[in-house]
């Protein structure tokens, strides 16, 4: 798995290294975080990640890291249970060492945490820090990417397949590892590999697919009828390859990038929110930052004002925003204003949508009234038999013709039954 980040959700990157000869070594993380802790894991490795051998403990401010993450800052009690989490989570590698021996190792995720004074201090174990900050064999994952996953499985999936995007393939995992880096060990419902494939490969591989710079296809290795192995081939995704960063050799020279140096941004969060919103929007942001006062964090603040597009800044610091920055904002306002159009039209059709998935289920629940008994229940018993899968049968067992989540696959036995049921339905 792979850990990433720094900042907010809107931070881009992950930070690219040279070509690497060697192969892909094998880090596995437990996958039992939920999707917010896998989150805070990436955001913590980032925020350490260049003194991660320097220095044997970190710091990052507890509110921001919330912010980050997207915890209520002032949620403390989630914080402190998901810290705990990743000092009880298990990092586990099985790999060659620099002599070609073979080297085994575990580790907690963190050696120890802790909050005081409005701050988070953590630490890794030497051992982990220093396959962690590897670039050979450790990937870190780009923050903006990472903030689009809505799945703790998608997310899981893609931190474990992005490091060997170089080499293009994972290589054959068992079955039961796989399940172990999914979170599904133990599970007697994912033994079956009909289940694990169709509610934990199928979705994650598709929101993978969808929202990073990835592109995955998995192939499986039968022993005997019995799926024994995944793996996947991965390669890179055209239309989301931009979200990544260079090395920064050409960004350090700008004007932005040393303006952001001297109000204390980090190197490599400098990077991030120049290649994620462009040095004119910086820029701008930055000249809203100087007419405030009295600002206790400006790294702080200035996340925030990135996030969330601080307006109506003060009269002396509009005068420092060149007229092609403001030209930029403008135009940006008239994407969103496009974008929110767009969005109220999705809103209307999914209005329209839901409109006649309630007509559907109103119109099956009439028809399976219609019927005599005899006739009901053999229809339940019958469209009983049509589901695979035992959570869509559980679901009908429990609520019957009620079941939303299985409309369509009722609309579709009842107009085989009956046809023409649905057909005097608006749309």
């Amino acid at each position: 798995m792979d850990p990433d980040d720094i900042p907010h959700s809107k931070l881009t990157g992950p930070l690219r290294r040279g070509s690497v000869k060697k192969n892909v070594a094998a880090i596995h993380v437990s996958g039992k975080l939920t999707l917010l802790q896998r989150k805070l894991s990436n955001v913590l490795l980032l925020n350490a990640y260049d003194a991660l051998i320097s220095k044997p403990k970190h710091q990052i401010d507890a509110q921001t890291l919330c912010m980050m993450v997207g915890y209520n800052s002032n949620d403390m009690e989630t914080l402190k249970q998901s810290l705990r989490s990743l000092a009880e989570t298990v990092a586990e590698w099985d790999m060659l060492d620099e002599n070609g021996k073979q080297e085994w190792g575990v580790s907690s995720l963190l050696s120890y945490a802790k909050l005081q004074g409005g701050v988070c201090e953590y630490a890794y174990s030497p051992a982990l820090a220093e396959k962690l900050h590897d670039p050979k064999v450790f990937a870190l994952i780009n923050l903006n990417i990472q903030r689009r996953f809505t799945s703790g499985h998608a997310l899981a999936l893609y931190e474990n397949c992005y490091r060997f995007v170089r080499t293009g393939s994972t290589g054959w995992w068992d079955i039961a590892l796989f399940r172990r880096l999914m979170g599904v060990e133990g599970s007697a419902y994912y033994e079956s590999f009909k289940h694990l494939n169709a509610k934990i490969i199928k979705p994650a591989v598709a929101e993978v697919n969808k929202t990073s710079n990835i592109l995955l296809t998995p192939e499986f290795k039968k022993m005997g009828r019995q799926v024994a192995e995944v793996r996947f081939l991965i390669k890179e995704n055209p239309q989301l390859a931009m979200l990544d960063i260079d090395d920064g050799a050409g960004v350090r020279q700008g004007a932005v990038y040393g303006q952001l140096m001297a109000l204390g941004v980090s190197d490599r969060l400098a990077r991030q929110w120049i290649a994620e919103h462009g040095e004119d929007y910086v820029a701008e942001k930055v000249g809203y930052l100087k007419g405030r006062k009295g600002v206790d964090s400006p790294v702080r603040y200035l996340s925030a004002a990135l996030r969330d597009d601080y307006k109506d800044a003060p009269a002396e610091a509009v005068k420092e925003v060149p007229p092609e920055v403001l030209a930029a904002a403008e135009a940006r306002k008239a994407a969103e204003a496009e974008a929110a159009r767009r969005a109220a039209a999705e809103d209307a059709a999914k209005a329209q949508e839901r409109a006649l998935r309630a007509q559907r289920l109103e119109r099956i629940r009439d028809l399976a009234a219609s019927r005599s008994p005899t006739q009901r229940d053999a229809d339940k018993r019958l469209f009983l038999s049509r589901l695979e899968d035992e959570i869509d049968r559980e679901e009908f067992r429990n609520r019957g013709w009620g079941a939303a989540l299985l409309a369509s696959q009722m609309a579709e036995f009842w107009e085989e039954l009956i046809p023409g049921a649905f057909e005097e339905l608006a749309g």
